[in-house]
This record gives C-alpha cells, structure tokens and sequence, in this order.
C-alpha cells in the first residue's frame, strides 16, 4: 500500500493534459497571428484611401489652376510635378506595400497591385492623355484595397 500512495503523491501531468493544453495555445497563437494580420491589412488600406484622397486634392487644385488634369506620364515625372504640382508629395503616390516605387501605374489597380492606377481621359472618356496634353478632362484614381479584396476608385466626377 506504502508504494501506491507514493505514486499518487508524485505530481506531474499526464500526456492527455500536455496534448490538450499544448492545443488550447496553438489555437490562442493561431487567433492571436490572425487578427495581427488583418490589423495590419486594414491600416494599409486607410493608407490607400487617405492617398488617393490626398492626390484627387492636389489634382483638382491643379485643373482649378490649369483647366485639365495630368497625364500619368506627367505625374510620374518627379521634375513636372516638382515644376507644376509643388504641394503634391511624393509619398502619396507610395502604395504601402512598395513604398520605394513613387510612380502610379497608368492603367487602373488591378488585384494584388503594388501601384495605384491613374487614368487621365479627354471628355470622350475613352481617349487616353499623353505627357504635355491640355485636352484632359477626366481622370479615375484606383487603388487595390486588402481587406474587402476590391479596387476602390476616386474619379473627376466627383466618387
């Protein structure tokens, strides 16, 4: 009898009780990882949303100035926008996810773009805008959102 006692006096865990608590923390870990990503995805999309704000300002305070809007080639020259559109930071134009690249692409974001898309239209809407061209009458600014895995755009009409 002495030596049964003894073993039940021994503490210790079984290996049920190391599996299941072994379990209970990859799940909290799991959780934990999860949401972090997802944070950090939708800080990046308030990123996108509060530059593309920020360049549909400095591109409307530029046709007010100018009565057209850039071309993408244009706006992709760090010396024209140095010489035409002084208060637009070149940060803006920073996708998060590259934020060495300070170009826009010249075509609209597509999905699991790094660039924003800048098109610039005469007012047929379907004519492109080359460097140096006045006729620019409309643009649409796009930019790949994370989180709701969609393009969200600004345009001169006004959305």
């Amino acid at each position: 009898m002495n030596l049964l006692n003894k073993k039940r006096d021994q503490g210790g865990f079984t290996i049920v009780e190391l599996l299941i608590v072994i379990v209970v923390i990859a799940i909290l870990a799991l959780l934990v990882v999860t949401t972090y990503g997802g944070a950090k995805a939708k800080s990046r999309d308030a990123k996108r949303v509060s530059d593309l704000q920020g360049i549909q300002t400095q591109l409307e305070a530029f046709f007010a100035s100018n009565d057209y809007y850039p071309a993408a080639v244009d706006l992709n020259t760090a010396s024209w926008r140095t010489t035409n559109m002084k208060s637009l930071d070149a940060n803006l134009l920073s996708d998060p996810s590259d934020t060495a690249n300070q170009t826009v692409s010249t075509s609209t974001a597509v999905a699991g773009g790094k660039k924003y898309g800048y098109v610039a239209t005469h007012s047929d809407g379907t004519t492109a805008c080359t460097t140096g061209d006045t006729e620019c009458s409309q643009y649409v600014l796009s930019a790949y959102l994370e989180v709701p895995k969609s393009v969200t755009s600004k345009n001169s009409l006004g959305s």
